[in-house]
């Protein structure tokens, strides 16, 4: 399903540890640990003027564009 403006629907999903995976167009791009993570995808996806803030463009799942879920913790560091 296409967004606003021709734009694919970009969907962030539910965090987990980690980060929140993206998808765009129903394709998973990656997973994002911030909204530069997901500004970053959609720039690799052509769309780099996508509006983040839009619900027609952009659906967070699980929270919004502030909710992002702590990293797990790397036993080996520290």
């Amino acid at each position: 399903m296409d967004g606003l403006d021709g734009f694919p629907s970009l969907v962030v999903h539910v965090g987990q540890p980690g980060g929140r995976q993206v998808s765009i167009g129903g394709e998973s791009v990656g997973v994002a640990r911030s909204v530069a993570d997901v500004a970053e995808f959609l720039r690799r996806a052509g769309l780099e003027d996508a509006p983040l803030d839009d619900p027609d463009v952009v659906e967070w799942r699980g929270g919004g564009s502030a909710i992002w879920p702590a990293r797990p913790v790397d036993p080996d560091e520290g």
